[in-house]
């Protein structure tokens, strides 16, 4: 049996995509293969009506909450509507017992009601992070990025955004191959860090110069060893420094040396976790330059050591 068990909270009138997403991430593994047991559990007794129309039925009750180790609110039906209590007490009590808790889209307004976000980092959809400033002013809101933890919470923007904020948790406990591999399947961007902006201005290459920078990332990613920075890029993409940036800003919602670490991180993650390299050969491969500076960049991301995060992942 799974030791690590995933609980989701549905209610009536949810969207089956906000359902789906935690769904599809940690309970589509082979039978008998999962690391995960995965449970739907709602407050509300009977069939829960979805959005779409139809109906579904759910056999756990808030009682899944009390041995999962990772919760998750997939959404919120009304932003204006108070949670009922028994689960605002039932997510505090599997905090305080040091469960890992996130809500998505307009699930973290749940967290928020329950107290669990006050003095903290939290994000929502854009459309309604002012709205969650206004009603929650002890939270700190960060309208701008797609998912951020902090204090062992962690809620992400709207709809999409909770793909990439679930992977970021299957990468934490299964690592970066499995995480990749399950994005394969679901055919999404394998790895879209946090920071990332919501609104991206121009996701996809609208002409030949952003299929150029498009085929110029490609290069890069294969070619990380390398020094790369804002000028060299900018030279070998033909573009002046300043249309660089803003070309570079609007097909990734980052900067240059944002996109640039979160490169050189994951591909430290992989080499870690599927060879035998050194972190000082894994160092050079990712261009950091030398060991200390791996070790800096990978502790402050990740919260652990290189070696300390190999070791984790030895037997997955």
């Amino acid at each position: 049996m799974p030791e690590h068990v995933v609980a989701v909270v549905a209610f009536d009138q949810i969207s089956p995509f906000h359902l789906s997403v935690p769904c599809l991430v940690f309970g589509e593994f082979r039978p008998n293969t999962s690391p995960f047991e995965l449970r739907v559990c709602a407050a509300e007794s009977g069939p829960l009506r979805t959005t779409a129309g139809f109906s579904i039925a759910v056999s756990h009750g808030l009682e899944a909450l009390e041995s999962a180790a990772t919760i998750i609110v997939p959404s919120w039906r009304d932003p204006a509507e108070r949670p009922p209590q028994p689960l605002l007490d039932a997510l505090v009590a599997a905090h305080r017992r040091g469960a890992q808790l996130v809500g998505l889209c307009l699930g973290s307004y749940v967290l928020a009601e329950a107290g669990l976000l006050n003095g903290l980092r939290a994000t929502t959809h854009w459309a309604w992070a002012q709205d969650f400033a206004q009603r929650y002013p002890q939270i700190a809101v960060d309208p701008d990025v797609l998912y951020l933890e902090d204090g062992g919470l962690l809620t992400s923007a709207g709809t999409a955004a909770g793909i990439d904020c679930c992977l970021h948790l299957l990468r934490r406990h299964c690592g970066a191959e499995m995480a990749n591999r399950v994005a394969r399947r679901l055919v999404v961007p394998p790895h879209r860090q946090g920071g990332q902006a919501q609104f991206i201005e121009q996701p996809l290459p609208a002409n030949a110069r952003d299929d150029r920078l498009s085929a110029l990332l490609d290069w890069v990613r294969a070619n990380l060893d390398q020094e790369h920075n804002l000028d060299s890029l900018a030279q070998r993409a033909l573009m002046s420094r300043r249309t660089f940036t803003r070309h570079f800003r609007q097909l990734t919602g980052s900067t240059v040396g944002d996109w640039l670490l979160a490169e050189r991180l994951a591909l430290s993650q992989r080499l870690l976790e599927t060879t035998g390299q050194s972190v000082e050969q894994i160092a050079g491969l990712a261009g950091f330059g030398s060991p200390v500076s791996l070790r800096h960049h990978f502790g402050k991301a990740f919260g652990v050591s290189p070696s300390a995060w190999r070791q984790s992942f030895q037997g997955a």
